[in-house]
């Protein structure tokens, strides 16, 4: 019974074509930009979690000042760290895999006629594991650069391209300003971070150098410490703090002059800010669903009407009112489905083509694919059950004599 009357469904809806492709169009607008916005917004949401992470594995920045609040927020001056501060962090926090001090300074790097400015970070060994970056060619540091304060350098890859396009630059010499550098080293590319700030622009020497040379201070901007894996980043950071607090000498109730930033918590804040987007864009486009599913109750009406007199014909022959009722609501529900597969091609193709114009990775929902069709359904159910009701209820016959 259920067969036949799938069936008739699908004769009527092949009897006029051009009418039901147009009644499901706006199920299939529905269903495929729930699916590209979400798509894209999880990919978005992926992609700003891997440049994040990209900073540094588990990496926690301790840093002199108040923490800012919100854009534009500055930091108050505060004392700087210095070496024993790292020292003291080393010996005494567990949990830490490695550290490293951190001074940058603005600078002009000049190869020949060809110069780019770039940020000069001084730090030791201990900077490239830290942020989990290694060398494309050429070596890190010698003890003995380190402790001598020797002008070698390690480029990014953004700089290396700029002073020297394709060319290998490990054993040249470039100047720092008016300093003279050997290049030992040339870092693997990281690319852009969420923030757009390209991470390859850099030129890294010797913490050393850049105090004595550059800065013309003992004083670090930045302790970088990364935390080993399974252990937990937040107690590392409590560690840290209470330990800087001692060191500096602040009063259990008086406010820090530094702060400890814990990159995952910018991982989570930035992933809940763009799903939370997503949803919202989601939740926007499944109103075309119910415009859709609102056509889909107009043109059942339409079609209750114009076959009036062969729903009076099957009651008169003893056709029950549930029977009709199933006929036509299940001719709501297949042009509703119809919709959510068309929908959901659609919506795959234009999620892939714009993951890949905006250079995101194409993250596949199944759950929201699974949802929007079982929706789709779901809408044929709540607006083709009054069509189907009216027709059911129909008088025999009053509906013969219908022309």
């Amino acid at each position: 019974m259920f067969r036949e009357t799938v069936l008739l469904a699908l004769r009527e809806i092949r009897r006029n074509v051009l009418r039901s492709s147009l009644t499901i169009l706006g199920i299939v607008i529905g269903v495929a930009a729930v699916i590209t916005m979400v798509t894209i917004g999880g990919g978005a949401t992926v992609q700003v979690a891997s440049q994040i992470r990209s900073l540094g594995s588990n990496l926690l920045n301790v840093r002199p000042g108040q923490q800012p609040h919100g854009p534009g927020g500055a930091r108050q001056a505060a004392r700087l760290f210095d070496t024993k501060d790292l020292e003291a962090i080393e010996r005494d926090v567990g949990g830490i895999a490695a550290i490293a001090p951190i001074v940058a300074r603005n600078a002009l790097a000049i190869n020949a006629d060809l110069n780019w400015s770039t940020t000069v970070t001084g730090t030791d060994n201990g900077y490239f594991k830290v942020r989990d970056w290694p060398l494309a060619s050429g070596r890190v540091f010698t003890d003995s650069e380190l402790r001598a304060g020797v002008m070698a350098c390690v480029l990014g890859a953004s700089v290396r391209d700029k002073l020297f396009g394709a060319q290998d630059p490990v054993g040249s010499a470039i100047r720092l300003g008016a300093l003279s550098c050997r290049v030992i080293g040339v870092l693997s590319a990281k690319g852009q971070s969420s923030f757009g700030t390209d991470q390859d622009d850099l030129v890294v020497i010797p913490l050393r150098a850049m105090q004595r040379r550059i800065a013309g201070t003992q004083y670090v901007d930045t302790i970088a410490v990364s935390v080993r894996d399974g252990v937990a980043t937040k107690k590392v950071q409590t560690d840290i703090e209470s330990l800087m607090r001692e060191r500096r000498r602040l009063a259990p109730r008086e406010e820090a002059d530094f702060y400890v930033m814990d990159m995952q918590q910018i991982v989570a804040a930035v992933s809940g800010t763009t799903q939370t987007l997503t949803a919202l864009l989601g939740a926007v486009a499944a109103v075309s669903l119910l415009v859709g599913g609102i056509g889909i109750m107009n043109i059942m009406l339409v079609s209750v009407t114009e076959r009036t007199r062969e729903i009076g014909i099957r009651l008169a022959i003893g056709a029950m009112e549930n029977e009709v009722l199933t006929q036509f609501l299940v001719e709501a529900v297949m042009l509703s489905l119809f919709g959510g597969i068309a929908g959901i091609a659609l919506g795959l193709a234009a999620a892939a083509g714009g993951a890949a114009f905006l250079g995101l990775p194409f993250v596949l929902n199944v759950g929201i694919v699974v949802i929007a069709f079982l929706f789709s359904g779901a809408v044929g159910v709540m607006f083709g059950y009054f069509p189907a009701r009216k027709a059911a209820q129909l008088d025999p016959i009053e509906a013969l004599r219908h022309e």
